[in-house]
């Protein structure tokens, strides 16, 4: 789809700023030309996507593209606004959907990530839960399953449920790493070169920092794969796809970001989560993990680890985790991510960071300790 951005008008301006109005972001009192261009991108309606960006944990630029707009028309929903059952092939997506996720999560059922998808997870959930209160078992959220949904209270309780059960199933799937299957996703790629730095781009060297995690991690016994080679380009889609066909245990996606702020600098992570609750626990631990042991042995500048509904982290089913290593518009990030053993230090703490998230707690050693085997 065409970018919306300031100064846009028609059609698609009128619903964006129709729904804005509709989720109390957007009032006629906030545009002066509201009655006589109601289809124009004024700095109101930018103003506005800016707020919806930060509160659904969306990258905040001011622009409806193709995830916002996405984002806007899942916010329409209310649980209840309409009928819910899976569909294969165009599966269900709105808040709604994760409302419907939240509640079963909250009743001991596994319903899968409150990612806001209608899987085959939530079917299965939603199913067990209508089985186990005399309802018709059709997979079908319907005015009587969501009667029985509000009238139960929540009954797990000890923290969050789906805390609980990622837990729990990391302790029980053991410390190792062997067979193990992790997928690292190289960013940009193909035409799309990311930053440049003299003759070298963004997407050679996370390529050649995807490489050098490869060799370690299955040094360690893991079954490594990437999303794409040297010269290839996937769309976030077919990045997602491809782990999620392999079975991916973990989703590594590796970036070096640029910024016109010359003070923008240092090492960021990220996981799927929407700032209100619903995330991917694992992913958060590891994401903090990941950012912390590069910190720790590179000495770089920590920009902290973030919640993010990008897709890249909502549509894997593993636990995702995006790194941001460095900023290479910034002189001194460049300088070291320009050097090969830097990039073989950060290499060594993100393969650090994946033996860590399975030990039990009494074996983790303290950040930046952690012994690796030889690699590339």
């Amino acid at each position: 789809m065409e970018i919306l951005r300031p100064g846009a008008s028609g059609p698609a301006v009128a619903e964006v700023r129709a729904v804005l109005r509709a989720l109390g972001l957007l009032t006629v009192a906030d545009s002066a030309d509201a009655d006589r261009a109601p289809d124009v991108f004024d700095a109101a309606t930018e103003l506005a996507v800016r707020h919806f960006q930060q509160v659904r944990g969306l990258s905040v630029d001011g622009r409806v593209g193709e995830e916002t707009y996405r984002a806007l028309n899942e916010a329409r929903w209310s649980l209840g606004d309409r009928l819910l059952r899976y569909d294969p092939e165009r599966p269900a997506r709105g808040d709604d959907v994760r409302r419907l996720q939240e509640l079963l999560l909250e009743l001991g059922y596994d319903a899968g990530r409150a990612d806001g998808i209608l899987g085959a997870d939530t079917e299965a959930g939603l199913r067990a839960f209508q089985r186990d209160y005399g309802l018709n078992a059709d997979g079908t959220c319907g005015p009587a399953t969501l009667r029985a949904l509000k009238q139960l209270g929540r009954r797990v309780t000890g923290g969050r449920p789906q805390l609980l059960r990622q837990s729990a199933h990391l302790v029980d799937s053991g410390p190792h790493l062997i067979g193990r299957v992790v997928v690292i996703d190289p960013g940009h790629g193909g035409d799309d070169t990311g930053y440049t730095a003299g003759e070298t781009t963004e997407a050679d060297l996370v390529f050649d920092l995807a490489s050098r995690i490869e060799g370690r991690l299955a040094a360690a016994g893991a079954r490594v794969y990437l999303t794409r080679g040297r010269t290839g380009g996937p769309t976030a889609t077919e990045r997602t796809a491809f782990a999620n066909d392999a079975r991916a245990d973990l989703f590594l996606s590796l970036h070096m970001e640029a910024h016109g702020s010359a003070h923008a600098r240092g090492v960021a992570s990220y996981y799927y989560g929407t700032g209100s609750g619903a995330s991917s626990t694992v992913g958060e631990q590891f994401a903090n993990l990941a950012r912390r042991e590069v910190i720790a042995r590179t000495g770089m500048l920590d920009c902290g680890s973030h919640a993010k509904t990008w897709d890249i982290l909502r549509m894997t089913r593993a636990p995702s985790v995006r790194v941001d290593c460095g900023y290479l518009s910034h002189p001194v990030d460049r300088l070291l991510l320009l050097d090969a053993r830097l990039r073989s230090t950060i290499a060594q703490a993100m393969v650090a960071s994946v033996q860590r998230l399975f030990l039990p707690a009494e074996a983790d050693p303290p950040t930046g300790t952690f012994l690796l085997p030889a690699g590339n």
